[in-house]
């Protein structure tokens, strides 16, 4: 006889798993109108930025509409092989407050002073890489340089409740800093910052927008050892900076550096057959850009 103790208890457990896989299986529009909600609490406006339609959503930040889009990055032996994708921005004039109600068309114009730029695209890119979610793999995440300066503490506590939310971890999330001028006069600031966001479980990347932005990336990556470094391939233009200088070493002693710190490289916007090439002579692993999406395509219509 199976105790009715017992039985209570196992339909309680069964309860709670219940809970948490109706929670990662959310609805899209349930989760836009949880967002639409904390925002209204959180600012005290009846301002609903994140909109869904047509399975999309999008986020209204002033005069314009952001959405995503998302390229994928592959293994280079194995172009069908997803590790992850890069989040974008897709933005697109906001024509109107149609979505909002008269009370909230008078805070518009303090839009912009209530909402920071850089969690509304976020929120927007993890609602968006839902579908994608399943495939494995990371996504990678840019955050301006300026918003990890200009939080003092728990950087990607924010985040991470419309992550969980979103029913994914921050282990899947790679936080992905672009290598500037801004970046050489707040060193030791973006560092914490970075190292703050690695405490709660995610990734960090370094991006390298051109080559030439390269110099005195030694001593960055040898004391935040980052988990991954994405460097542009060189331009195939005769005009291009990246062609003038002698890239191929700079781009050996760069990955043997990640490699030596243990992180992964990616050589991103690859879209000519020329570029591609330094993918086969000097042994990257991951790759992104036009090229290898095509070849991709092209295995599967073999299929």
């Amino acid at each position: 006889m199976f105790p009715i103790s017992k039985a209570l208890a196992l339909l309680c457990q069964l309860d709670i798993i219940n809970d948490i896989n109706q929670e990662k299986n959310m609805p899209l529009q349930q989760l836009v109108n949880h967002f639409n909600d904390r925002f209204e609490k959180e600012h005290h406006s009846s301002l609903h930025p994140f909109i869904l339609e047509n399975s999309r959503v999008s986020g209204i930040f002033g005069p314009i509409r952001i959405s995503s889009s998302f390229t994928p990055v592959r293994s280079a032996e194995n172009h069908d092989q997803l590790t992850g994708h890069i989040a974008q921005f897709s933005v697109a004039p906001y024509d109107g407050f149609q979505h909002t109600s008269a009370n909230s068309q008078n805070t518009s114009a303090d839009f912009q002073s209530i909402i920071n730029l850089d969690r509304l695209s976020r929120t927007v890119h993890m609602l968006n890489y839902l579908p994608f979610s399943h495939l494995g793999g990371v996504l990678f995440l840019d955050v301006d340089p300026r918003h990890v300066v200009g939080v003092t503490s728990n950087h990607g506590a924010y985040f991470e409740e419309v992550i969980e939310k979103c029913g994914l971890a921050t282990k899947n999330v790679v936080i992905s800093i672009a290598v500037n001028n801004f970046y050489a006069l707040n060193h030791d600031e973006i560092l914490d910052g970075l190292q703050n966001y690695r405490q709660r479980g995610y990734q960090v990347a370094l991006n390298i927008g051109h080559l030439y932005t390269a110099n005195g990336l030694v001593d960055l990556i040898t004391k935040l050892s980052p988990d991954y470094l994405r460097v542009n391939a060189p331009g195939s233009g005769h005009d291009d900076l990246d062609v003038q200088i002698t890239w191929p070493s700079a781009l050996s002693s760069l990955k043997e550096l990640m490699d030596l710190v243990g992180g992964q490289t990616v050589l991103q916007q690859v879209d000519e057959k020329e570029q591609a090439f330094i993918v086969a002579t000097m042994g990257y692993k991951l790759v992104q850009g036009r090229y290898y999406d095509l070849l991709s395509v092209d295995h599967l219509r073999c299929l």
